[in-house]
Parts: structure tokens; sequence; C-alpha cells
């Protein structure tokens, strides 16, 4: 499974980056507007990274004027942790969940409010992109509905959210299927909608088009050990550690 993982932590980026090569560690950096990459460790490295690897990658990172940041898997390179640590990253780190195990009972939506999968031609579109930047206490980025949309139109990204009867997005996420493999990324709820369960709401919505386009793996980041016992509603279970490296005093992603 985690090696299914890492084809699919390697394909994914490429759809929209281009890929620079530092020996054990691949730097994915965005062609054009959007949220920027990370660095990771190349398809197949699972052995030591020395530090100076990592400051290599720093420097360059810093060239572009794009955030220090790394993505790995413990379990699979557990020997770049002392390394990002070594060059002064503080590392985060969230429990990796695979669905393999039929879900619970959802709750039941709270009374108008209806779950859907959002399109490119979607009225809700805006709304849908706005609200997990709204989880975080942010805006969205210029160009960030038409970015998705661009994505959406190719297949790339499937979109759903929560709206409420006004068609206001009060939650929403995507997942990106890439053959058999699909993440689940970016699920947020707008803080004034929190505790009401659209949150697994949307990733339930999301899983089941994963299924219906006949993905095999959908697995998902969890940010705590509280929000993974949220997810093992739904039939998620922690599989490895995800492990982001960045510099003190950022928020992890």
């Amino acid at each position: 499974m985690l090696t299914r993982l890492e084809n699919y932590y390697d394909s994914v980026p490429r759809s929209a980056a281009r890929a620079e090569e530092f020996g054990p560690l691949t730097l994915f950096v965005r062609e054009g507007e959007g949220w920027p990459y990370y660095a990771r460790p190349a398809l197949g490295h699972t052995g030591e990274v020395p530090v100076a690897a990592v400051e290599k990658v720093r420097a360059r990172q810093r060239e572009l004027g794009v955030p220090e940041a790394f993505e790995w898997v413990a379990e699979t390179t557990p020997g770049l942790r002392a390394a990002v640590e070594a060059s002064g990253l503080v590392v985060h780190a969230h429990p990796l969940m695979v669905l393999s195990a039929p879900a619970e009972a959802v709750p039941d939506l709270p009374e108008g409010i209806t779950v859907r999968r959002v399109d490119a031609g979607d009225p809700g579109l805006a709304s849908a992109v706005a609200a997990p930047y709204a989880a975080f206490g942010m805006s969205p980025a210029p160009g960030a509905a038409e970015q998705l949309a661009a994505r959406l139109t190719a297949g790339l990204t499937r979109l759903a959210a929560a709206f409420d009867a006004s068609g206001s997005a009060l939650a929403a996420g995507q997942h990106q299927p890439v053959g058999a493999v699909s993440e689940v990324v970016g699920v947020g709820t707008r803080p004034e909608a929190r505790r009401r369960g659209l949150g697994l709401a949307v990733t339930a919505a999301l899983v089941a088009d994963a299924r219906a386009l006949g993905v095999e793996t959908v697995f998902l980041s969890a940010t705590d050990a509280d929000v993974a016992r949220l997810y093992a509603r739904l039939g998620f279970r922690t599989v490895g550690t995800a492990l982001i490296a960045e510099p003190a005093g950022d928020e992890a992603a």
C-alpha cells in the first residue's frame, strides 16, 4: 500500500509542476499561478538523506521565492526526518489513512443543507473554493476559482461542497484521481458552520464520487488523532504517518 501511495505522491504534482532533481530529493515547482508545491523523496529512494541535500533544496526554494516545505511518509523514508530537522526545519506529523472498511452511519445533514459535487460551470464554484480558505482565516488567491475550474474540466480534480439554503458553501473539499488512486484534500468548514458534521459529509461525498469513477485506493492525511477518529467513521484506517517539514513559525498545511 505504501508503495502505491509513493507512486501517487510522485505523479500527482506533475500535472501542474516541473520536477527538479536533487539526488535523493525531488523539488516540484509549480508552472503558472496557484498554490506552491514542495520537495519530497525521489521516487524509490528509501535510505538516508544527507543534510547537504536538504540544504541545497532549501536554497533553491529561497531562490524561487516558494515555501521551504518538504512532505513525505515516515515509514517509507525514515532517514529524511533527521536531515530536515538538522537543517533547522520543524516537522509536523499527521495520521495517514486509507479507506479500508465499511463506513459507519454518517449523521444526517442539518435541515436546509445539501451536499453535491461541483463542476466548472456550477454557480456555487466560487463559494465552494472560498469555504476551505475561510476555514483557515484566509481569502482565495486571485484567479483561484478559474484555476480550479480548469482542473475540474480536465478531470484532474473533483470538488464537492455543502451548501445552505441560500446557495452559499459552508464546507468543501476535493479529491485528485490518478489512475486507481485518489487523495482527499483541502476539506474545510467555515468557522460559523463547524460541529455540524459538514466536513464529514463532504468527505463521504468525495469518497462516493471516487468509487463511482472506479478508484480503488482512497486516502487522506488527518490533522491529528481527534480528526482521524472522525474519518474512521467513514471507514478510513491509519496505515502510516504523513510528515510535513517547514520553517519554525509556519503553520502545517
